[in-house]
């Protein structure tokens, strides 16, 4: 059976190049250029190798990107793409622009989620499987191509805010958030890339301790039990286990957390719910990125007024918190997590 090239790590690539292909090791460097720097899809492009190298490679190795099945773009600028894989199934992942044109791309790490969120189309769908280091990193090769074959802004930030639970799927993000920084391959800084999780901390703490990413917590809710409501698979964790492994999450001084907050009409989006949001953040070295939910067909949630989105933000200003309100972005075009592969599906 033929290995994905990228599916390997550099140390993985080394391996392969000296006992597979039998060749001398900066041949790693080399075909490692050409994967994540150059973005060849085959292996008679690589023209620094031997042309007996390059008839052996086709041999015992391939080149698998995701394969493009369904891309819309919004009337905002965002893009989405639905992408298939080697074995046919179906992940998601957006490029959303910037307020300079720059664009930030939201990756999956997981075919489905288990989280089983109650506002989340990818949370019904339920878990399938994880994915390869390929597949992650491939979702960035297949938005970089598309970029520049229409002369875009480049990409700027990654956020692992996909489908699935980034933490559920840890080595393989933690091998990719190391792959991602090599400065002779696609080369993002720890600092431009964000991993989005409810928040499991004993996987949280070695989050910190690789020094790869700092996370963005999907929280949602203020207290204990309107969580396990909305969110009843994470709010397993109690809270005051999730705030003590964030206390303890190593951070730099200019440093702070994420706390993702989805506002829910008539649910979560409350001046009491915000007054309870502050109590349990406290004085925290963090800020909140407040999102007003999109409506989803078939499901019971409704989309906050503006003026209470906006009362809510205010309340958490007055009482020192900084808070900001998320752009909706992508309506028009099922930009939501999971739509646009149900919608692919039904």
């Amino acid at each position: 059976m033929r290995v994905n090239l990228l599916d390997l790590t550099m140390e993985g690539l080394e391996a392969f190049v000296i006992h597979e292909l039998k060749a001398p090791r900066f041949r790693t460097t080399q075909i490692w250029k050409w994967l994540w720097q150059y973005d060849v899809r085959g292996f008679e492009g690589m023209t620094n190798l031997s042309k007996a190298m390059r008839a052996q490679l086709p041999q015992i190795a391939s080149i698998d990107w995701p394969e493009t099945v369904d891309l819309r773009t919004s009337e905002d600028g965002t893009v989405k793409f639905l992408l298939r894989l080697t074995d046919g199934k179906l992940i998601e992942t957006v490029l959303i622009p910037g307020a300079q044109g720059n664009f930030t791309q939201c990756l999956s790490t997981q075919v489905g989620c288990a989280m089983a969120c109650t506002f989340c189309n990818t949370g019904l769908m339920g878990f399938e499987r994880n994915l390869t280091h390929g597949e992650i990193l491939g979702q960035i090769l297949v938005a970089r191509r598309h970029i520049r074959d229409r002369d875009l802004q480049p990409l700027k930030r990654l956020v692992f805010m996909g489908m699935g639970e980034p933490l559920n799927n840890l080595d393989t993000l933690l091998d990719s958030l190391k792959s991602m920084s090599s400065d002779i391959g696609l080369d993002f800084s720890w600092r431009r890339s964000t991993v989005s999780t409810v928040g499991l901390p004993k996987k949280l703490k070695i989050l910190g301790e690789s020094g790869l990413a700092l996370p963005a917590i999907s929280l949602h809710a203020p207290t204990q039990e309107l969580r396990a409501k909305l969110m009843p698979v994470a709010a397993q964790v109690p809270m005051i286990e999730l705030m003590a492994a964030l206390d303890a999450f190593p951070m730099k001084p200019r440093e702070r957390i994420t706390f993702e907050y989805l506002l829910l009409k008539g649910v979560n989006d409350s001046l009491d719910h915000a007054r309870q949001l502050a109590d349990l953040l406290g004085q925290r070295r963090c800020k909140v990125n407040l999102i007003a939910y999109n409506p989803t067909e078939d499901m019971p949630y409704d989309a906050p007024e503006r003026e209470q989105v906006l009362r809510f933000e205010k309340l958490l200003w007055d009482r020192g918190m900084t808070a900001t309100i998320r752009r909706s972005m992508g309506a028009d075009i099922k930009a939501a997590c999971g739509q646009l592969k149900a919608d692919h599906q039904s």
